[in-house]
């Protein structure tokens, strides 16, 4: 355990960013294989309605540092590749 304040409130700090960072990220997966299961269903019309959704997360965690820049951009890529398969 931390023995000094600064390390006290360092460790709280991280609890809450760790929290939060945890939601981002599975709410980031919960869309993507929300995606890939009305892809399998054959509902692209609205696989392709989540995708701005799935993009505006992505690239925000890309930019506050959640996931690496590429790692956004391909996952994006990656879904919209899997979509226009589908049609």
């Amino acid at each position: 355990m931390p023995v000094t304040k600064s390390a006290q409130r360092a460790l709280r700090k991280n609890l809450k960013r760790r929290q939060f960072n945890l939601q981002k990220k599975n709410r980031i997966k919960k869309l993507i294989k929300k995606i890939h299961a009305l892809v399998v269903e054959k509902k692209t019309a609205e696989a392709k309605a989540l995708l701005p959704q799935i993009y505006k997360l992505l690239d925000k965690a890309a930019k506050t540092g959640l996931i690496k820049k590429n790692t956004a951009s391909r996952k994006k890529s990656r879904l919209t590749q899997l979509i226009n398969k589908a049609q």
